[in-house]
């Protein structure tokens, strides 16, 4: 089962899903990520995702480009070992900044970290 929160306003949002990523949960994620598409600053926290499968990288990948389309910035927290090793294996952080706290995350963007 996933869960998704999301925080903030019309000018920097927190994604943050809970749960496996997967063939059968992306769909949720994905339609939670494209209502986000035109926030300028989203930050996706992973903290509390044990398992990504290609279909979730696909979704992420494509809120990116979505982002980038609307001049968006996108930052990736993810502090699980076996997830960051997944996202540095396909190149994910190639095209994304990934950091492993939600705090180098709220830097990155440049937002408080009193969230």
């Amino acid at each position: 089962m996933l869960e998704i929160n999301i925080d903030g306003d019309t000018n920097f949002s927190i994604c943050k899903p809970s749960g496996e990523i997967d063939a059968y949960t992306v769909d949720e994620f994905r339609d939670a990520l494209s209502s986000l598409a035109t926030v300028p600053k989203l930050l996706i926290d992973l903290s509390e995702v044990p398992f990504m499968d290609s279909a979730g990288l696909g979704a992420l990948i494509g809120s990116i480009r979505k982002a980038g389309e609307n001049d968006g910035k996108i930052v990736v927290a993810c502090g699980r070992e076996s997830l960051l090793g997944l996202l540095k294996t396909t190149g994910f952080d190639q095209i994304v900044t990934v950091t492993e706290s939600v705090n180098e995350a709220l830097d990155v963007l440049g937002e408080s970290q009193d969230i």
